[in-house]
């Protein structure tokens, strides 16, 4: 069929059922939001800034589980938008980035905003391409979707010489691949079966490939089998039941040694989509060489990539656990599981007291007022860790959160997720430094009604940076303390909903009224500075 360059990209969008789309927009595409204008099925959403956009896309996909779509202008906008990439990349996220280009005449002469954007790009992405003739539209950006969703996931780059896109070409289209799903082999099947015959005390730790491969039912089935404990990698809390009585707790930032210790105690790990990060393996200290790793990702990069398996599967998640459905192995390590279990729920489920900070009152409160299908984000910060030790995400699809430490993330990445799930309720978590570097995307959620509720922990400093200062230089404060922002005034001069609290009743009032709304609302917990993380305040920090 004859249509322009920028047509084909559209078209290209729509045989992949994509229906959003985050932007800033450009004059370096215009012919492509031109061709926007006559796609009724694909939403457009302008939003502030490029960094935000990436946020939104990246936010969109981790909950819808597919691609998710961002464009932008030239070297201004794509070098804004990087974050975002960097999230995708580290965070397995399909996403596909459209970036107008200078026109390529102009290339190489350091045209206005040029920067070479496939170069920029090539090592936070799986692939970055410039296009150069306009009739190859269609097989780049259909590889580029094909790329961006198959094996390990993660974000694609095209970058679009403005003379190319409207010029008109008779286009061919192929057909839209489905995700290649490779399954273990009969023999290593047979090898998994011998290992956790010999083992007393396996594990399973699960990442987010048992997401993307909608595989969690297959993981609580087969660890219910055969009664192995459950722990989920960093920031992957809902690929589990946390209710579960098989499961062992979360990794991550500030785990309490307790759940450490079972990890060292497990003879047999099963690290299932998970490329074992920093942070999962406690800065990578956390499994030795007498334990026996089998390491299964859909992804051959990540198979040794940290660790040296003892056995290695590339296979996707949902067909390598019901390939191993099948086996059939007599030892039962129940009570082993029970320990495991046991411990996690002394770790976490510790009510509040009375001497407790907000934060952990606020947590409990969440866990027993929003239904249980509710989605959570949460930005960068140590605001987080309370989330983390005491939230129990007990269903699929309910949390979404940068395994890249973005700070910004939380606020447009509820956004996206809410986009997604119209009908769920849609909770992000940030702190004050993080909410102010999106904040502006706010006014992206008025414009577009889009009603999430954002909780902003303002204790007036950069308090994870704070924490470490005080650590490695006590008492010698620089560069981490902010200035007083009213987060109400601010939400309200954009049409938002906004709260102030200072206590538990006034958090539950503000909540109840934010459930029921269809705004976008923000509701702004003052904290103390002292009381810096879950386990420490600034006065034992710098005792120490």
């Amino acid at each position: 069929m004859n249509m322009t360059a920028a047509q084909a990209i559209v078209e290209c969008m729509k045989r992949e059922t994509i229906n959003q789309v985050f932007c800033v927009p450009g004059e370096s595409y215009l012919p492509v939001l031109d061709a926007l204008y006559d796609e009724p099925t694909i939403r457009v959403i302008s939003t502030r800034h490029e960094g935000g956009a990436a946020f939104m896309a990246e936010g969109y996909a981790k909950a819808a589980l597919k691609p998710g779509v961002v464009l932008a202008t030239r070297g201004v906008g794509a070098t804004n938008l990087s974050i975002g990439v960097h999230t995708a990349y580290q965070d397995s996220t399909p996403m596909v980035v459209f970036l107008g280009q200078v026109h390529s005449k102009f290339r190489g002469r350091e045209g206005f905003q040029e920067v070479d954007l496939d170069q920029f790009f090539k090592p936070i992405s799986k692939w970055a391409v410039e296009v150069k003739d306009p009739e190859r539209i269609p097989e780049i950006v259909q590889r580029a979707f094909r790329i961006a969703k198959s094996g390990r996931p993660g974000p694609v780059i095209v970058s679009l010489p403005e003379d190319i896109l409207p010029v008109e070409r008779e286009m061919s289209f192929g057909p839209v691949i489905q995700r290649p799903k490779p399954a273990p082999s009969e023999t290593e099947t047979n090898q998994v079966k011998q290992l956790l015959a010999n083992a007393t005390s396996p594990l399973i730790i699960a990442g987010g490939g048992i997401k993307l491969a909608k595989a969690e039912e297959l993981l609580v089935g087969f660890a219910e089998r055969f009664t192995i404990p459950v722990m989920t990698a960093f920031r992957r809390h809902d690929v589990f039941p946390n209710n579960h009585p098989m499961y062992a707790g979360h990794l991550g930032l500030g785990t309490s040694k307790k759940i450490l210790q079972l990890v060292q105690d497990a003879d047999v790990i099963l690290a299932l989509g998970t490329r074992l990060s920093e942070v999962t393996t406690q800065d990578y200290t956390l499994i030795n060489n007498d334990q026996k790793l089998i390491h299964i990702d859909i992804e051959h990069d990540i198979i040794g990539k940290v660790y040296p398996p003892c056995l290695g599967i590339i296979s996707d998640l949902y067909e390598a656990l019901e390939m191993l459905q099948r086996i059939k192995v007599m030892p039962s390590w129940s009570v082993w599981a029970g320990k495991c279990n046991a411990t996690y729920r002394e770790v976490s489920d510790i009510p509040p007291s009375e001497d407790d900070v907000i934060n952990k009152h606020i947590i409990h409160m969440l866990a027993n007022k929003l239904p249980k299908e509710s989605l959570l984000t949460n930005d960068a910060g140590n605001f987080a860790g309370w989330l983390h030790a005491f939230y129990p995400f007990t269903e699929k699809h309910t949390y979404v959160g940068p395994t890249s430490g973005a700070m910004g993330y939380g606020m447009p990445a509820a956004l996206g997720a809410k986009l997604a799930y119209p009908s769920k309720i849609v909770v992000s978590l940030s702190g004050d430094g993080g909410f102010m570097m999106t904040v502006q995307e706010l006014e992206t959620a008025v414009r577009e009604s889009i009603p999430i509720i954002a909780l902003v922990f303002n204790n007036n400093m950069y308090g994870t940076i704070r924490m470490h200062q005080e650590i490695h230089y006590p008492k010698r404060v620089m560069a981490t303390d902010l200035g007083t922002v009213s987060f109400v005034d601010l939400a309200v001069s954009i049409g938002a909903v906004g709260y102030q609290v200072d206590s538990l009743s006034q958090f539950e009032s503000a909540l109840d009224q934010a459930l029921m709304s269809q705004k976008p609302t923000v509701i702004e917990i003052r904290t103390d500075k002292e009381q810096i993380s879950v386990s420490s305040t600034i006065t034992q920090l710098r005792n120490r």
